[in-house]
């Protein structure tokens, strides 16, 4: 190191010994001279300017979940640093590694009510309690940078490094005195092979081959236990259902795939976890237990890497803690393939008779494009090794359901915090991390006025980088914030109420092609083929507008009591759209199976 590198050069250096050569951020005074360095520092690091501090978390995130390597986000002090909290705080819920690194005032002023002073570390020690500091001398910048990394990794979570503007121009101390008080830490964090102990996993066996109506569900814990849960299903004899995180962990096309679960789930899910006499949960947290057994129905077993996760969804007889590919390959050898295989022939038949189901549907009538088709029409043409991307909202009910996802394919959610506003960002990540697979984002018109708008100029001004020019944002364009009007009809009894939930026409793809994107713009159903093909086949990014109807109801896979009474209350209280919802709902339910009760 030279002597006229200073904090924020040590700072990048450290960073790239850290394998990072990407940051998403914004830039600001807190932040200058962090700036400088990536400028000096050239082509070592690729600076993705975002145009709100909150996309570039979601990026982070995104290339988290999407690489399984460390994100980085960078943002100023005061207003910057609160901007990248949601989107950190999506990582944090998800369980992704993201490292924030944000400005700060002067020390020296520090206290005295200075402009933009925030006391970040407080501001942070939620999103980030594993592990947030503030750098008071650059002997510190090291061990901190370190740990901040190696914490992200190990504890799969957020950490956050705040470096005051002062300190960041200061001359760098790379190795510190060999003196008491001072901290000398180093590089690299091995992934361990973690597998539970041998008579854990005998003892899950013996639940497991008892058992005769094996229920599967995987998370986001089984992206990279395809093989593994196959084979496990197999030999099961069991259905599998997936979490929203764990959507990519087996393809759609395997006959016993039950689909999501969930409200926005499937009936051959909701049939499954009502019947099963056996769990096995694998690397899910997923959150809503109605959906689950009821508590003393089945036996549970549980893999999950973190064992403050096990056991808080259902109450499980064998808590395994382990990798999820790992720990099935060493229980394999213990478990006994079931012989009657009746179970598995029911589970098959539901899931192609719901196949049927979801095509009807889609098919179905509405004014003027019924949005469940918009996504069926997709399906057929995913590009192998796509990447998707669904905002939170109605666009996700879809996005759970209608869609085919082949071995390959990449899929991501804002899960656990279920933030509106993520799609788009997203799905550029994933250009970034990918740039020679095609990427589709499936996004609302509310999402796409909160945030994606904005992020098109990101993609207008980076995408001429991209090996593969590829990425579709597909906006549903029904004025309205559809997931939320629904949940008011369904949960509270209240009618649609315009002043909360109307939103403003807004003409996406004439604004793309003012960006110069390709735009198209699909008010007909027998439309929606052509124009998959013309995006999909794009020489640029584009967005895909289509004009839905938002009346087309997001039926759950079982509806409670409650739920019906709720619905017709909204209807009876005057609904301003209760015509139309009465018409949609007559179709979706004659071209549909009323869920099955419990019972096999």
């Amino acid at each position: 190191m030279s002597d006229t590198e200073n904090v924020s050069d040590f700072l990048l250096n450290r960073l790239s010994q850290w394998g990072i050569h990407r940051i998403y951020g914004y830039a600001g005074d807190g932040i200058n001279d962090i700036m400088g360095a990536l400028d000096r520092a050239g082509d070592r690091f690729d600076f993705i300017q975002t145009r709100h501090e909150e996309m570039a978390a979601f990026m982070a995130t995104a290339h988290a979940k999407f690489t399984d390597e460390v994100g980085v986000c960078m943002a100023t002090s005061g207003p910057g640093a609160i901007h990248l909290l949601n989107g950190l705080y999506d990582a944090k819920k998800d369980h992704r590694p993201v490292v924030a690194i944000i400005g700060q005032q002067a020390r020296s002023a520090l206290g005295g009510d200075y402009q933009q002073e925030v006391d970040l570390t407080a501001l942070y020690k939620d999103v980030a309690n594993e592990y947030v500091h503030r750098a008071n001398t650059p002997a510190q910048v090291r061990h901190l940078i370190d740990r901040c990394f190696r914490i992200a990794m190990s504890a799969r979570t957020v950490t956050a490094l705040i470096i005051p503007n002062d300190l960041q121009t200061q001359p760098a101390v790379e190795t510190p005195a060999h003196a008491h008080g001072t901290v000398h830490s180093g590089v690299g964090t091995p992934t361990p092979y973690t597998v539970p102990q041998q008579e854990d996993l005998k003892r899950a066996a013996q639940v497991l081959n008892e058992g005769q109506r094996v229920g599967i569900l995987v998370g986001a814990g089984a992206l990279h236990a395809t093989d593994e849960v196959m084979q496990l299903a197999d030999v099961l004899g069991a259905g599998v259902a997936k979490a929203l995180l764990g959507r990519a962990a087996l393809p759609d096309d395997l006959p016993y795939v039950t689909g999501s679960i969930g409200l926005l789930g499937t009936n051959p899910s909701w049939e499954m976890m009502a019947n099963c006499d056996t769990l096995l949960m694998i690397g899910s947290t997923f959150p809503y237990s109605e959906f689950l057994p009821e508590e003393g129905q089945a036996r549970g077993v549980q893999i999950d890497i973190d064992g403050r996760m096990l056991s808080m969804r259902y109450p499980m007889e064998v808590n395994l803690v382990g990798d999820s590919a790992a720990t099935i390959r060493e229980l394999l050898p213990y478990l006994e393939r079931k012989q009657d295989r009746s179970w598995r022939e029911h589970i098959e038949h539901s899931v192609s008779r719901w196949w049927e189901v979801l095509e009807e549907r889609a098919m179905a009538d509405a004014d003027p494009v019924n949005p469940q088709r918009v996504f069926w029409e997709l399906s057929p043409k995913l590009p192998d090794n796509c990447i998707l991307t669904s905002d939170s909202g109605s666009a996700a009910n879809w996005y759970a359901r209608d869609l085919k996802l082949r071995r390959g394919m990449m899929a991501s959610l804002s899960g656990g915090l279920a933030t509106m506003g993520n799609g788009v960002p997203y799905a550029i990540a994933a250009k970034f991390a990918y740039p020679d697979r095609p990427v589709i984002a499936l996004v609302g018109d509310g999402a796409m006025q909160m945030a994606g708008n904005a992020e098109l100029i990101t993609i207008a001004n980076f995408w001429k980088r991209w090996d593969d020019p590829r990425l579709v944002i597909m906006v549903l364009n029904n004025q309205d914030l559809n997931q939320v009007t629904w949940e008011m009809r369904a949960q509270v009894g209240d009618p649609k109420y315009p002043g909360s939930q109307d939103l403003p026409d807004f003409p996406y793809a004439q604004y793309a092609e003012l960006l110069g994107l390709q735009g198209i713009r699909v008010d007909e159903p027998d439309a929606l083929a052509d124009a998959w093909e013309r995006a999909l086949n794009a020489d640029r990014p584009t967005v895909l507008e289509v004009i839905t109807d938002p009346n087309v109801p997001p039926i759950p896979p079982h509806i409670k009591r409650a739920q019906a009474k709720a619905y017709m209350s909204a209807l009876i209280h005057g609904d301003p759209d209760s015509m139309g919802i009465v018409k949609e709902s007559f179709r979706q339910f004659s071209n549909s199976i009323v869920p099955k009760l419990r019972g096999h």
